[in-house]
C-alpha cells in the first residue's frame, strides 16, 4: 500500500481559498481539493466530515487573521491614518467580501461542528463591523465624514468599492489609488 502524501494546514487552506474563489460553494468538492494537494479524498476525510466543515474552518482561520491585523488600527493616531490603514487591509484581502458571501451559503444544519463554526463566524463578522463602525464614528466626530450618511451605507460603499472587478487590467497601484480617491473625494473634479 502506498504511503499517503502529507499536506499542511496552510496548504489545505490556500487550496480551499483558491477553489472557493474559482468554484464558489456549490462547485467546491473534496475531489478538487485532493487533486490539487495530490492526495486521496480519504486523506481529507480523516480531518473533515464534509466540505462544510472544511469551508467554515478555513473561514474561521481567515477571519481570525483579518481581525488580528485589524487590531493594529488601535495603535494608529488620527482618523485619516486609521482610514488609510483600513483601506490597505481591505485591498490586501480583496477576496474577503467574496468569501463572506460564499460563507453565507453554507447551510447551518449540516452538523453541530458546522453550526458552531457558523455561529463563531457571525461573532467575528460583528467584531469586524464594530471595529470599522467605530472608525466611521470617529471620522464623524472629527468632522471629516458627512454626519448625515448612516454608518452602514459608508461601510457598504467601502466594501463594495473594493469588490469592483478590474476587467481592464489597470495596474494595481493605480486601481487602488483611484478607488481610494473616489471613496474619499467622489468622482467630481475638485474645484
Amino acid at each position: 500500500m502506498a504511503r499517503e502524501r502529507k499536506f499542511t494546514t496552510e496548504d489545505l487552506y490556500r487550496t480551499t481559498e483558491e477553489l472557493l474563489l474559482t468554484y464558489n460553494y456549490e462547485g467546491f468538492q473534496f475531489s478538487l481539493v485532493a487533486e490539487q494537494l495530490e492526495v486521496s479524498r480519504g486523506a481529507i476525510y480523516k480531518y473533515y466530515e464534509n466540505k462544510e466543515e472544511l469551508i467554515t474552518e478555513y473561514m474561521l482561520f481567515k477571519m481570525e487573521q483579518i481581525l488580528e491585523e485589524l487590531k493594529e488600527i488601535n495603535t494608529i493616531e488620527g482618523f485619516k491614518p486609521q482610514f488609510d490603514f483600513l483601506l490597505q487591509l481591505i485591498f490586501k484581502n480583496p477576496e474577503l467580501y467574496h468569501l463572506i458571501e460564499i460563507g453565507k451559503r453554507v447551510p447551518v444544519h449540516i452538523n453541530d461542528k458546522v453550526k458552531a463554526n457558523k455561529e463563531k463566524l457571525q461573532k467575528y463578522h460583528i467584531q469586524m463591523y464594530q471595529h470599522v463602525e467605530s472608525l466611521i464614528e470617529s471620522g464623524k466626530r472629527e468632522q471629516i465624514l458627512n454626519p448625515n450618511i448612516p454608518e452602514p451605507v459608508v461601510l457598504g460603499y467601502i466594501f463594495q468599492s473594493v469588490a469592483i472587478p478590474n476587467h481592464f487590467g489597470i495596474p494595481r497601484d493605480v486601481w487602488v489609488q483611484s478607488i481610494k480617491e473616489i471613496i474619499c473625494h467622489g468622482i467630481f473634479k475638485a474645484s
